[in-house]
């Protein structure tokens, strides 16, 4: 680490310049993507970093990205070495080179140069609507290799000398249901890398290029030192968490998530080496995946006004082992990753419970809910709804859990209602809370989220769930209660009511409906601490029934005045 700062006050302005060029870039991929899951859902990433590929800024969007960008930018220095220049572009989707993690999420460098010096590389990661294979959207779980989950783009140049690769693009619009979206958010991406250059290069003008340098490293130590004085405050000690996944799919078994974690001075030490061992079905995690999962839950314990790039990782150590279900090996499947990328989060954030415990919350519903209903419109065009859906957060040391939001290591936006309507073949009938599903608590769980879906303008079309919590509730903390069970519903109410499993994916018919029915969050604290007023407002909200208020709080209400009982509470209390 660099022992003298050579001008903190420009390394301040650095820090900040860096991080809103990034930001532009988000901003420049929220106005051009053509998909509804990047531009409204916000499932995308941008970032740079100097010229040996280290992160040095992040643009406000996944937290959970930010530690994929280096591995997969150090697979392309390592296929490209020298041969990098002005003009080019470079993507790259595998999973197993880097920190790729799954098939859609295709991320672009730009290389960015001042006259013939290479600077740094501006970057996006995008997740694109289709990838090709078996299933449209690239999200099933029930692949068993990653061969049959689309095009695995190697480390390639997909722009050479400011003009397009004919071959990358052709190949990409033959083997893509939805050409138009993916290869117009691929074009955002590096919309956003061409804005992310020219924010690289004001800043050269600005302050000079070996000073720009200089100061990009400097950043990256002060980063670790800042990250490194944080940790020293924090107690020495081991915790471990543990968690289940309902199944994979294909084996009934539950999968095994666990983490230990190990402080000592101004390190950690995450250990997932006792999770279960990778599974059939296409929820595995690569290494590099699960580490990012983990960065995203110790950034959000720590001071936020730490710069978010390499130096950060530096004193944050891993232990994995190959084969592991959070570090599996080729050619395991990984398309559906995502419902456990969010479970992983939920076991780092249980052992910082032990560790922290007036500080981290009890479980969210996290983004485990993924929907997808593709098929052909009446002209015989595919078309692909994919949504990845929230409930809440869990209750917080002195306050309720939060409904409707997304997990803090995602940042994930709600997609509209009229959006879906209007490009896909799908009405949505019903959108809202589903009371009684927090977790009963001194501070409440959020509530679950129900929604409908049905299929209106054509006669058939597929449906693909990749969802959890059906066996295994979002934990509560500090003896607060669980959330609710999610569930799946085909045609509620009806005569063809029936449950499918949690992981599936089925036939729709013209009129079917879809219900999904997302968990409810963990409570945090004692339910029978909580103040009676606050749960009688919950009553009054709708979000807790009369009989909730006294099975799970202790608190009698009087339906007749919507008053609180204070002496049957009391008694009941005792």
């Amino acid at each position: 680490m660099a022992n003298v700062r050579r001008d903190p006050v420009l390394l301040e302005l650095l820090k900040n310049g860096l991080t809103a060029i990034a930001d532009e870039m988000a901003v420049t991929i929220v106005r051009t993507a053509r998909s509804f899951v990047i531009k409204e859902s916000l499932d995308f990433s941008t970032g740079l970093m100097d010229s040996d590929g280290a992160l040095i800024a992040q643009g406000l969007c996944l937290p959970l990205h930010m530690g994929s960008f280096p591995p997969t930018m150090r697979a392309i220095l390592d296929d490209y070495g020298d041969d990098i220049r002005p003009g080019d572009v470079f993507a790259c989707n595998d999973p197993y080179l880097g920190g790729g993690t799954h098939l859609p999420d295709i991320y672009v460098f730009k290389p960015v140069f001042y006259g013939d010096q290479l600077l740094g590389y501006a970057a996006a990661i995008g997740h694109q609507t289709d990838i090709g294979g078996r299933v449209a959207g690239g999200n099933a779980c029930d692949n068993t290799e990653i061969f049959q989950e689309g095009v695995r783009i190697p480390p390639l140049k997909i722009f050479e000398n400011d003009k397009p690769s004919e071959i990358f693009f052709k190949l990409m619009r033959t083997n893509v249901r939805v050409p138009q979206k993916v290869l117009g958010d691929i074009n955002s991406q590096i919309a956003a890398c061409r804005r992310g250059e020219r924010g690289f290069l004001e800043l050269v003008e600005r302050y000079g290029f070996e000073n720009l340098k200089a100061q990009m490293k400097d950043l990256l130590d002060y980063s670790e030192e800042l990250t490194r004085a944080e940790l020293s405050s924090l107690p020495d000690g081991e915790w471990e968490f543990e968690d289940f996944m309902d199944d994979d799919g294909f084996d009934p078994d539950p999968i095994r998530l666990h983490c230990k974690l190990t402080k000592k001075k101004d390190e950690i030490l995450i250990d997932f080496r006792e999770s279960s061992k990778q599974v059939k079905g296409s929820i595995n995690m690569t290494e590099g995946f699960s580490k990012s999962a983990a960065y995203a839950c110790i950034r959000s314990v720590m001071d936020p006004s730490i710069p978010n790039n390499d130096g950060f990782f530096r004193p944050i150590k891993f232990l994995s082992e190959p084969g592991n279900f959070l570090h599996c090996t080729f050619p395991a499947p990984v398309a559906a990753r995502g419902v456990s990328a969010m479970r992983t989060t939920e076991v780092v954030w249980g052992a910082l419970a032990q560790m922290l415990p007036h500080k981290v919350f009890a479980c969210g519903v996290q983004g485990d809910f993924g929907v997808t209903i593709f098929g052909y419109d009446t002209d015989n065009k595919p078309f692909i709804s994919l949504e990845f859906l929230f409930s809440s957060w869990g209750g917080r040391p002195t306050k309720d859990g939060i409904e409707g939001v997304s997990s803090l290591a995602v940042n994930y936006a709600n997609t509209p209602i009229e959006v879906i309507e209007r490009e896909n073949p799908i009405r949505i009938e019903r959108y809202g809370f589903r009371p009684d599903t927090g977790g009963a608590g001194k501070f409440r769980g959020g509530l679950g989220i129900i929604r409908d879906y049905r299929l209106t303008g054509v006669e058939e079309a597929n449906l693909l769930i990749r969802s959890d919590r059906q066996k295994f509730q979002p934990y509560g903390l500090q003896n607060g209660k669980p959330g609710a069970f999610a569930g799946n519903v085909m045609n509620p109410d009806t005569e063809e009511t029936y449950v499918p499993p949690s992981k599936h994916m089925l036939t729709l018919k013209r009129g079917d409906v879809y219900r999904a029915l997302l968990a409810g969050a963990g409570g945090w604290g004692d339910p029978k601490e909580r103040d009676p007023e606050s749960v009688l407002d919950d009553v009054l909200n709708e979000k807790v029934s009369l009989a909730g208020a006294k099975d799970d709080y202790a608190v009698v209400i009087d339906g007749a005045t919507w008053t609180v009982d204070v002496d049957a509470t009391k008694k009941l209390r005792s």
